[in-house]
């Protein structure tokens, strides 16, 4: 009788115990679901410029979640755009227990820029904070903040002397980043004789000086003589985040009945990165042109009017000369003019 009544009471007191940690547990859940945080901003509305880049341009202020017990938490600016519910959000993770984050308008141009809203142009963006506490434990969201801003173009250049013209800062070839984010585009010519060059970051020689790494395909400060692959026109991209180098065969040429070649062989134009447009100076005959890259109709570019259009007619030449022929697929501009 007595050791019965004995598994009774421990059969009791495990039951209690269970019950305890349902009730704990389920306290637990709830206090999750109903925590959230605060989000607020010093200003809604913002149009950038280089001019006060070194200014404050916003402060985001918060307060952190109540998970109902001390909670290691962390917190993580979104940013994303308007009517997209975040997807494909730019994030910023925040020191812990920070309570605001400030950017000038420097550092918010560039995280506005690597979102690809339109230079001077107003964006809606929308900006919350996301808390966590553990990678099991879903996150919480705060108020959504809405925001309006006009980011500003942030060109850099590096330059790219070589052996294709006289191993001259001054005067080389520059790849240009857009957002100034480290990833630098252009595009160069490189003739048999002239396939070594290096990448610096001014227009003189001096430290940084961006060689050949140790892998095909990298570079790295204070490395050997890069080298094209083969010569010919090339698309550079050089990313100095992952100190990478990559080539892609990149040219326009002339061809059509009007041209030396007629349509069997392009004659090739050459490309300024600083006005982005291809160009050059041949001899026509009365009858007609087209503009396509690398020797190919897969890309190719007529119309008329002095209006560049993908896939566009032929461009009438109505008198026989030589001509300066230039074209623009940034401007989807072109120009022909009799010297």
């Amino acid at each position: 009788m007595k050791k019965l009544f004995s598994n009774f009471l421990l059969l009791s007191l495990t039951s209690l115990f269970l019950i305890s940690c349902e009730k704990d547990q389920d306290m637990a859940v709830a206090n999750l679901s109903n925590a959230s945080g605060n989000l607020s901003v010093t200003r809604n509305t913002l149009v950038l410029t280089k001019a006060t880049e070194a200014q404050e341009a916003i402060k985001f202020n918060f307060t952190a979640p109540d998970f109902g017990y001390e909670a290691a938490v962390t917190n993580t600016l979104q940013f994303g755009l308007k009517g997209t519910n975040f997807a494909n959000a730019k994030e910023v993770t925040l020191p812990t227990r920070a309570t605001s984050k400030a950017y000038t308008g420097l550092e918010l141009n560039a995280l506005l820029l690597t979102m690809n809203l339109p230079f001077n142009a107003l964006s809606d963006v929308d900006v919350r904070v996301k808390s966590s506490i553990s990678s099991n434990v879903a996150p919480v969201f705060s108020n959504v903040t809405a925001l309006k801003v006009t980011p500003y173009p942030l060109i850099s250049f590096i330059y790219v002397p070589g052996a294709y013209q006289g191993w001259n800062p001054a005067t080389a070839e520059s790849l240009i980043s857009a957002t100034s984010n480290g990833i630098y585009e252009g595009i160069i010519n490189f003739p048999s004789n002239g396939l070594s060059f290096k990448m610096l970051t001014n227009k003189s020689w001096g430290p940084p000086e961006y060689g050949a790494g140790s892998v095909a395909g990298s570079i790295a400060i204070g490395g050997g003589d890069l080298s094209a692959p083969a010569a010919g026109s090339y698309r550079l991209i050089a990313n100095l985040n992952a100190n990478t180098l990559v080539f892609e065969p990149f040219s326009f040429g002339v061809i059509g009945n009007a041209t030396p070649g007629g349509w069997t062989t392009d004659t090739d134009m050459t490309y300024n990165n600083g006005t982005r447009t291809w160009s050059v100076t041949l001899p026509l005959t009365v009858g007609v042109i087209k503009f396509r890259k690398n020797d190919d109709w897969g890309t190719n570019y007529g119309g008329a009017n002095g209006e560049l259009v993908s896939g566009g007619g032929d461009i009438d030449i109505t008198t026989a000369g030589t001509y300066r022929v230039s074209f623009s697929t940034v401007t989807n501009t072109y120009t022909i003019t009799r010297l």
